[in-house]
């Protein structure tokens, strides 16, 4: 006869499963419950894939409202820990991976205006306005440190969120702005975070001349992060040509793909850098070297595995900050009166509105300047109307801006002072309204600026060989072909002088064929004498 202490045991050790296994399970039936009804409105004028997940987050939430009687809108508990480690290093790295070289690098300069430069400006323009308006509502508790030493709310809500804009545009329909677009915000939210946690650093009471090397150390740790994703990318690209994998196992080289840039990823953070631009560059390198020394069918393989790990974390964010959204604990935390949570939310909007306009105008302008001395080629140059879609385009705010918040105000997700509550509020207010509001328009607004561009909408087929095409093409290429620029460069000293970008790109392309490729691989030493 079994005794009952161990049937009683045995009990309580299945429930203790059970409540781990349970709102899992709940959530990954919402995530496929997302995906199927993401699908039916793909084609919908209006929305996209990250409003539905952040409209069925909203409406789980009700639910879990109704069912808890009021006690908790939540299957899992937000951890910035769980975004950070696990979530945002798919997204990021399969950005680099995917990414057009040839346009990215073709607009690099103009690209790191808007993602470096233009995060210090936004930075500022939120950060003093904040200052000045807060203490007007009466949010008084706030004080000089927690606006420019550990929290920044300026860094915070500098962070965007572009993912509603790719969805609509459409990198062979309009290049240029797809770029822009897709470059500014990998590199913004790696601007973001490294400022954050650098300006969490400075002692605003001891302001002195130390405090201007934060750009210098800024800038050496933007260097040291691009330096060690280039380094991941290129060991890995040496190992699996010099190893073979291919010949015996797919599998493993795939394997190693995967876990070598998600090392990348943990070292840079272990080091105090900036996993995002390391493991963006570590895509980078692994699609220019590494992806050519694998067995054909790897190939295919790698690029659909990593777009369905990003797809479904950036699914998973969008869907948890819908749920979070009615988290009663927090709300009830918040003291303020409607009218002073009303008047924050609407000064953040504006303030974030106003921040994205000091930059993204002027910078476009210089850029435009420099383009036009260094080349007449019209192709490059920023139209009005492409500089209004850039500006919306970094209008929404995502799961970047949530997890920074988490991590300033919260301690695990939790809190219990009432001025941290109302930060957690404003934030996930601001990051609903900025992606159901402008997100909702987005798709209008495009097709009103850009009648003649087609949407993703009309493109849905995509031919596969035209993603596998774009990599083939050199790390840094124009949209002229090598031959031609090579020729430049040759006919005259005083066309290198005019055209320095041809002769960097000639010297590139001569350095990679002759030393890069032969010892790390690509498309004309591509491993295939494994």
């Amino acid at each position: 006869m079994i005794p009952l202490s161990l049937i009683s045991e045995c009990t309580k050790n299945l429930a203790s499963e059970h409540a781990q296994v349970v709102p899992i399970s709940l959530f990954v039936a919402v995530l496929c419950l997302t995906l199927i009804i993401g699908h039916l409105f793909e084609r919908n004028r209006w929305i996209n894939e990250s409003i539905v997940a952040i409209i069925i987050g909203i409406i789980a939430g009700i639910i879990l409202l109704l069912i808890s009687k009021g006690k908790s809108s939540r299957i899992l508990t937000f951890n910035e820990e769980l975004f950070f480690i696990y979530l945002l290093p798919p997204i990021i790295f399969n950005a680099g991976f995917q990414v057009k070289k040839k346009q990215f690098f073709h607009n690099f300069l103009t690209i790191m205006m808007f993602g470096v430069i233009g995060v210090f400006i936004s930075t500022f323009v939120i950060t003093c306005g904040s200052w000045w308006i807060f203490p007007k509502l009466n949010l008084l508790c706030l004080t000089a440190k927690d606006y420019l030493g550990e929290a920044t709310i300026g860094t915070i809500f500098s962070a965007t969120d572009t993912v509603c804009t790719l969805q609509v545009l459409h990198q062979d329909e309009t290049p240029l702005l797809y770029s822009l677009v897709f470059g500014e915000g990998v590199v913004n939210d790696a601007t973001s975070v490294v400022l954050f946690n650098a300006v969490q650093k400075l002692d605003v009471s001891k302001f002195s001349s130390k405090t201007f090397r934060l750009i210098g150390d800024f800038f050496y740790l933007f260097g040291l992060s691009t330096g060690l994703g280039v380094l991941a990318g290129l060991l890995t690209s040496y190992i699996l040509k010099a190893l073979c994998f291919g010949r015996h196992s797919s599998v493993r080289e795939i394997a190693l793909m995967i876990l070598k840039a998600y090392l990348s990823y943990m070292l840079a953070e272990l080091c105090d850098l900036s996993g995002i631009i390391t493991v963006f560059f570590c895509g980078i390198l692994m699609s220019h070297y590494a992806w050519y020394n694998m067995a054909e069918t790897s190939r295919i393989t790698t690029r659909h595995v990593f777009a369905t790990m990003s797809f479904i974390a950036e699914t998973f964010i969008f869907l948890y900050v819908g749920m979070d959204a009615l988290d009663i604990e927090k709300w009830k935390m918040t003291k303020l009166s409607y009218g002073s949570l009303m008047g924050i939310y609407s000064s953040l909007i504006l303030l974030i509105l106003v921040g994205r306009a000091a930059f993204v105008f002027p910078l476009s302008a210089i850029a435009n300047y420099t383009n036009t001395r260094a080349s007449s080629d019209q192709a490059s140059r920023i139209t009005f109307r492409q500089q209004i879609i850039v500006w919306w385009a970094g209008l929404m705010r995502g799961a970047v801006s949530i997890a920074l918040a988490f991590k300033q105000f919260t301690f695990s997700g939790v809190t219990s002072d009432p001025v941290n509550a109302t930060m957690i509020t404003n934030t996930i207010i601001v990051v609903l309204f900025s992606t159901l509001v402008f997100g909702f328009l987005t798709k209008p607004l495009i097709r009103y600026l850009l009648p003649h561009a087609a949407t993703r909408k009309n493109i849905i087929h995509e031919e596969p060989g035209s993603q596998l095409e774009d990599l083939n093409l050199p790390l840094l290429s124009l949209e002229e072909s090598a031959a031609t620029n090579i020729s430049r460069a040759k006919e005259s000293l005083s066309m290198l002088i005019e055209s320095p970008v041809f002769t960097i790109h000639h010297f590139w392309r001569r350095f990679d064929d002759a030393y890069m490729r032969p010892i790390f691989g690509g498309p004309h030493n591509n491993g295939s004498q494994c």
